[in-house]
């Protein structure tokens, strides 16, 4: 039953986000609706999906299917959030090049991209208060670490593999062979 559930979920998820970023809502909803995971156990789950290589909706399935219900749990989840993609890809493909120019498209487009945006803004304000924030509070090591992530993309153009190894080397090296805790104000 519990493999039934997974992939019911993740084929809600599927049909009901645009992929990427904004299946993280979605997931974290069903993940810790279920009671299946912790709000910080999505996150560590996103966090490993990033740095994964494929698309993150598919890594967040397999991991979550696998913390849910071993390999099998993965497999459920996967071919549940990979259903709805190949069968609206499959029907997109037929008609898209039909109406490709057609005007009701482009407004609806623009209409979905402000969604789209807002999700992931959402989600970014979410994790941001669970990883910095915690229990009201500033969790100064981490968000000194994330602070210079920022800079490190934003001014420096630094990749986003080299800033996870940087930011894994310096949680190894603050939390792991300093042993630093987490200093909370």
């Amino acid at each position: 039953m519990m493999l039934l559930k997974l992939y019911w979920s993740f084929l809600l998820i599927g049909f009901s986000s645009f992929g990427g970023l904004s299946m993280i809502p979605q997931i974290s909803n069903e993940m810790v609706g279920n009671g299946w995971m912790t709000v910080s156990q999505v996150t560590d789950i996103v966090a490993i999906a990033e740095m994964t290589p494929g698309p993150l909706g598919l890594n967040c399935a397999t991991f979550a299917g696998m913390q849910v219900a071993g390999i099998s749990g993965a497999i459920a989840a996967n071919l549940g959030v990979l259903a709805p993609t190949y069968t609206l890809c499959a029907i997109a493909a037929m008609f898209f090049f039909r109406f490709k120019e057609s005007l009701f498209v482009r407004r609806m487009l623009l209409g979905v991209r402000p969604a789209c945006f807002g999700m992931v803004l959402g989600v970014l304000i979410s994790l941001a208060f669970n990883n910095y924030f915690p229990d009201a509070s500033i969790d100064i090591p981490t968000l000194s670490i994330g602070a210079i992530d920022l800079v490190l993309l934003l001014k420096y153009k630094v990749s986003i593999p080299k800033i996870i190894l940087y930011s894994a080397g310096m949680g190894i090296l603050l939390f792991g062979i300093l042993g630093l805790q987490t200093e909370i104000l």
